[in-house]
């Protein structure tokens, strides 16, 4: 199958050709569809805080700084292509007949071409184009508005000639307004971060994911902003990246499951989806790690219930990490057994039926290995339709049962006690994690030990007009940390507030910077 140039090819990704005929295998047979249980719903898989509840672990965290090393990990590396797509789509199909634009004023929903030049002056981007605009035409970008130049004022938005928008990652856009000035995501997470993820000394540690193309351009923004927000919120920021790495990338193959193959015969290899980032999360020398979203961030007049709920997950985080080293203490010393037993049901596992039938070391030996992992306390927003993986109890091989993040794509819905499983959940994840990254030693976890290498993806996409299937590994919150101890807990829907196309910047949740 494979030819000495595609060998070296195989080698120069990093991989080896057992990897690679893993990921051939995996398209031919396909990934098993996860088996639910039971929808995770409140006092049944999801913790619900109460004002009290959320002071006390607020304190609990605020009172252990000065004994854990954080750090923000912020996946960051995709394009803003997809946020751009309809204006992209306006760009190619718009010709400036009057029929055309008749057509465009047909659809004035909230997230159409109209609404976008109706409402130009709202994005915290428009003084940006308006300069760009001027240099790139010599004319104003009010004239041009009036004057109907919809396509020319789109070409200095998203390409190259000028802010080159439709290129740049999201975390580069100007997304809030404040007064005169305005902040891009990686900004208000330095804001963030200063404000729940900062030590007993005052550092704040914060870790972007990017795209090997996009690094210099994050390096040279965050020096030209860094200093003024150490000034205003009394910290030291310090700012570190990574790329994916080709280790991760995953074959490509065409619809016959053979390797396809790039316009000069050489193999395709692509980005494996967000679950490639373990790697780089099992990278990080910390004890404690925030994880969220690049996109999903709002301006200062909203944080204050983001702060909140990060602080009181991250209480939790500890309380239970504690309560889980005291267990582990008590077994090691031969008492404790059903008190371990119940922390691990609190933390998101039940064991199989097979467990009443062991001996007292044996239940010790499965107790012990189940509390000495990963821990994770996420975030779980009540849904209202909302996109996004859902909280599920989760079926294991060998009959336990565990809290689990799991996507649409891994269940099947063709038969009716899963898809009544899947009706029944009352949340969804907005990918608001904190993580735990060492056990009672201070050593690091191989994270990798940890991943279900089962709930990988399979999707179909093309390339040069070819059609083909690309394979994702487990997502970074779903399979990836499908042995983790975990814990979900609710959080109100104000902390959820993503940025998937242009026109959700009008919304009120990214609007109103005061």
């Amino acid at each position: 199958m494979f030819t000495e140039s595609d060998l070296k090819q195989i080698a120069d990704h990093q991989l080896d050709l057992n990897d690679v005929n893993y990921q051939i295998d995996k398209f031919k047979n396909g990934f098993p569809p996860t088996e639910l249980s039971r929808a995770a719903t409140a006092q049944n898989g999801i913790m619900e805080v109460s004002d009290k509840e959320a002071e006390e672990y607020i304190s609990f965290y605020e009172n252990n700084l000065g004994k854990i090393d954080l750090v923000k990990f912020v996946p960051a590396s995709g394009a803003a292509t997809r946020m751009f797509k309809t204006l992209f789509a306006f760009l190619n199909e718009y010709k400036g007949s009057e029929s055309d634009y008749e057509k465009m004023k047909a659809d004035q929903s909230s997230g159409s071409v109209f609404t976008f030049f109706k409402k130009l002056e709202s994005f915290a981007f428009y003084e940006d184009l308006k300069d760009a605009y001027k240099q790139a035409t010599g004319e104003s970008l009010e004239e041009a508005h009036v004057k109907r130049k919809f396509i020319e004022i789109l070409e200095v938005l998203l390409l190259e000639k000028g802010l080159d928008y439709g290129s740049l990652p999201k975390g580069l856009l100007r997304f809030h307004q404040y007064g005169e000035s305005s902040r891009t995501p990686v900004e208000e997470h330095i804001v963030e971060g200063a404000q729940y993820a900062k030590d007993s000394d005052g550092n704040v540690k914060i870790h972007f994911t990017v795209s090997p193309d996009h690094k210099a351009r994050f390096e040279k923004h965050v020096s030209e902003i860094k200093a003024s927000y150490e000034s205003e919120y009394g910290v030291k920021v310090a700012v570190s990246y990574s790329v994916q790495k080709p280790s991760t990338d995953t074959i490509a193959v065409d619809m016959n499951n053979e390797p396809f193959r790039n316009e000069d015969g050489s193999l395709l290899f692509r980005p494996a989806g967000h679950g490639a980032l373990l790697e780089n999360l099992n990278d990080i020398d910390a004890d404690v790690v925030f994880l969220k979203n690049i996109d999903n961030v709002v301006p200062d007049h909203l944080k204050d219930d983001t702060i909140k709920y990060k602080k009181v997950i991250a209480g939790i985080l500890l309380k239970y990490s504690a309560r889980i080293n005291s267990a582990l203490e008590s077994l090691q010393s031969g008492s404790g057994l059903s008190e371990a037993a119940g922390l691990l049901a609190e933390l998101g596992y039940e064991p199989g039926s097979a467990f009443n039938n062991l001996g007292d070391s044996e239940r010790v030996h499965l107790l012990k290995e189940k509390l000495n992992r990963p821990f994770r306390v996420c975030g779980m927003v009540r849904s209202d339709g909302d996109p996004g993986g859902g909280p599920f109890w989760v079926k294991g091989k060998d009959g336990s049962k565990s809290l689990q993040v799991v996507e649409t794509a891994q269940i099947d819905l063709t038969t009716e006690d899963q898809k009544a499983v899947f009706n029944q959940a009352t949340h969804f994840n907005p990918v608001d994690v904190v993580c735990m990254l060492k056990d009672k030693n201070g050593e690091k976890f191989d994270l990798l030990k940890y991943r279900d290498p089962d709930t990988g993806f399979i999707t179909q996409k093309s390339k040069d007009g070819k059609d083909l299937k690309a394979q994702e590994l487990p997502g970074l919150w779903n399979g990836a940390m499908a042995d983790w101890n975990t814990i979900f807990v609710e959080v109100p829907p104000i902390t959820f507030n993503p940025v998937k196309s242009v026109n959700d910047l009008l919304k009120l949740e990214h609007q109103g910077a005061e």
